[in-house]
């Protein structure tokens, strides 16, 4: 079975579907703005694209088998409740034909953070309310069927997730389960968000900092284990970086990637205090911060989910942190390579192959053959007609 990425095209905003070899599909962030709904707007309709993407269950219903949100923020979640089935599983509706969340991977002090300092959006607040009832229905009952799981990343909060041990994954854990099955095709290092903390200064310095989910994906190609390594950072600036640095500067292997996903957008602020609308080319990088995203390996990719990256003073994305990431790749050992999805030909999503040696960025020809192969349903996934889905 074919191990993919699929990078969506939605300028700054952040949208990426991954494929295992066990045939499950993982969902990082969604931007399906009302542009990419409309079919007069010139703009990639992504929501289209990730619907042909996707295969259906025995019933009918379109899936994802994990869907982890990074960041509350509008262009990590727009387009929720318009694509997205949420509530009881039996409500699923054929007219309406929404996608269904096998299981949420959802962080509640990412949340928490996020709204102390600016007001959610709606569907943000929608996957709020969403991953609450997933959360009570475990309380009450700890036998959940697909459509109504969910992880929770990283502890809240007062002891509000001290009961929550069997679908609890905190800071530093690696995990291999998708929907309470044990899955030897990928494993997932949740190295942020960073533990909650008493210290009200920190908590605001982390706040302010666009507190993230940050993990690192592993993904197998038949025989081998660690084909391919992810490196997914939300919205995360500088001081997150530095403390994520503090903490595995001895074990950088857990940062080490052949894909990053440039945080933030291609954002300068991933890098640095500095301001450069400000401070332009007097602004200074964080040493630390740099570190903790220069653990490339042989061949890496930087990719910005961003608009085009252009010599300006708008950020994100920035022409400086282009250029930091490009210096990272140029150094001795990792020729690698800058791509931002804004520039790749066409609307399509940017693929890419997983093989035993690494991820492969898939021709056009390729790409349009996978995705018509996914549209098709060519490939048939064994645990698609075997979920307990009610």
């Amino acid at each position: 079975m074919s191990v993919e990425t699929s990078h969506f095209k939605v300028a700054n905003g952040d949208m990426s579907l991954i494929k295992t070899q066990s045939g499950r599909y993982i969902l990082v962030d969604i931007n399906i703005t009302a542009s990419a709904d409309d079919k007069d707007e010139d703009v990639p309709d992504v929501g289209a694209q990730l619907r042909n993407a996707l295969d259906r269950d025995c019933d009918g219903r379109l899936f994802v088998d994990a869907f982890l949100l990074t960041h509350p923020d509008m262009d990590h979640c727009s387009g929720l409740q318009n694509h997205f089935h949420l509530g009881k599983i039996e409500d699923w509706s054929p007219e309406d034909d929404k996608i269904v969340i096998r299981e949420m991977w959802s962080s509640p002090i990412v949340f928490r953070r996020a709204s102390s300092t600016n007001n959610l959006c709606a569907d943000a607040k929608a996957w709020a309310t969403e991953a609450r009832r997933r959360v009570e229905m475990f309380r009450q009952d700890k036998d959940i069927e697909d459509g109504s799981r969910i992880l929770i990343l990283s502890e809240d909060a007062d002891g509000k997730t001290d009961d929550l041990a069997d679908i609890l994954i905190k800071t530093g854990e690696t995990f291999s389960e998708i929907c309470g099955v044990a899955d030897d095709s990928f494993k997932a290092v949740l190295l942020a968000p960073l533990p909650v903390t008493d210290d009200e200064d920190e908590e605001e310095l982390l706040s302010k900092n666009n507190s993230s989910v940050i993990t690192q994906f592993t993904l197998a190609k038949d025989d081998t284990e660690n084909a391919a390594q992810y490196l997914f950072g939300g919205d995360a600036e500088v001081a997150i970086w530095e403390k994520i640095w503090a903490e595995y500067s001895e074990t950088p292997e857990v940062l080490a990637y052949d894909v990053l996903i440039a945080p933030h957008h291609c954002s300068w602020r991933s890098l640095s205090h500095d301001s450069w609308s400000k401070k332009g080319k007097d602004a200074v990088v964080s040493e630390d911060a740099r570190s903790a995203l220069s653990q490339a390996n042989d061949g890496a990719i930087i990719l910005a989910s961003s608009k085009s990256v252009v010599d300006d003073d708008n950020d994100p994305p920035c022409i400086r942190a282009k250029e930091e990431y490009e210096a990272i790749l140029s150094e001795a050992e990792i020729n690698g390579e800058f791509r931002c999805l804004e520039d790749e030909k066409g609307d399509k999503p940017l693929k890419m192959e997983i093989t035993e040696h690494g991820p492969k960025v898939a021709s056009l020809k390729m790409a349009a053959a996978i995705s018509s192969s996914s549209a098709l349903g060519v490939e048939a996934h064994a645990h698609g007609c075997g979920s307990d889905l009610a």
